[in-house]
Protein backbone atom coordinates (compact mmCIF):
# COMPACT_ATOMS: atom_id res chain seq x y z
CA UNK A 1 0.00 0.00 0.00
CA UNK A 2 1.40 3.49 -0.91
CA UNK A 3 0.59 6.26 1.52
CA UNK A 4 -1.01 8.22 -1.49
CA UNK A 5 -3.43 5.50 -1.35
CA UNK A 6 -4.72 5.56 2.48
CA UNK A 7 -6.88 8.65 3.74
CA UNK A 8 -5.87 10.72 5.90
CA UNK A 9 -7.45 10.13 9.43
CA UNK A 10 -9.62 12.67 10.95
CA UNK A 11 -8.45 13.92 14.31
CA UNK A 12 -10.69 14.70 17.29
CA UNK A 13 -10.64 17.84 18.45
CA UNK A 14 -8.59 17.02 21.26
CA UNK A 15 -5.92 15.23 19.06
CA UNK A 16 -5.74 18.87 17.10
CA UNK A 17 -5.68 21.11 20.48
CA UNK A 18 -3.03 18.97 21.35
CA UNK A 19 -0.84 18.97 18.52
CA UNK A 20 -1.07 22.89 18.33
CA UNK A 21 -0.05 23.26 22.14
CA UNK A 22 2.83 20.94 21.08
CA UNK A 23 3.59 23.07 18.23
CA UNK A 24 3.73 26.28 20.45
CA UNK A 25 5.59 24.93 23.00
CA UNK A 26 8.45 23.57 20.55
CA UNK A 27 8.34 27.30 19.09
CA UNK A 28 9.09 28.49 22.70
CA UNK A 29 11.48 25.94 23.15
CA UNK A 30 13.86 27.37 20.04
CA UNK A 31 13.34 31.06 21.58
CA UNK A 32 15.04 29.98 24.83
CA UNK A 33 19.09 31.21 25.19
CA UNK A 34 20.67 28.18 24.46
CA UNK A 35 22.88 26.32 27.64
CA UNK A 36 26.98 27.66 27.85
CA UNK A 37 28.73 24.21 28.31
CA UNK A 38 25.95 21.96 28.88
CA UNK A 39 25.17 18.80 28.10
CA UNK A 40 24.55 17.80 24.22
CA UNK A 41 20.89 16.61 23.22
CA UNK A 42 17.68 16.51 25.03
CA UNK A 43 17.42 18.09 28.48
CA UNK A 44 19.12 15.47 31.13
CA UNK A 45 16.76 16.41 34.36
CA UNK A 46 13.63 15.25 31.90
CA UNK A 47 14.47 11.28 32.04
CA UNK A 48 16.12 11.61 35.75
CA UNK A 49 19.83 11.04 34.97
CA UNK A 50 22.92 12.62 33.67
CA UNK A 51 25.26 10.62 31.15
CA UNK A 52 28.65 11.88 31.18
CA UNK A 53 31.49 10.05 29.21
CA UNK A 54 29.12 6.95 29.22
CA UNK A 55 28.28 6.70 32.90
CA UNK A 56 24.88 7.69 34.02
CA UNK A 57 24.74 9.12 37.05
CA UNK A 58 21.59 9.40 38.92
CA UNK A 59 20.93 12.28 41.33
Amino acid sequence: MSESSETPRKLTPEAERALAEAEARRVEAEKLAKEVGGPPGPEPTRFGDWERKGIAVDF
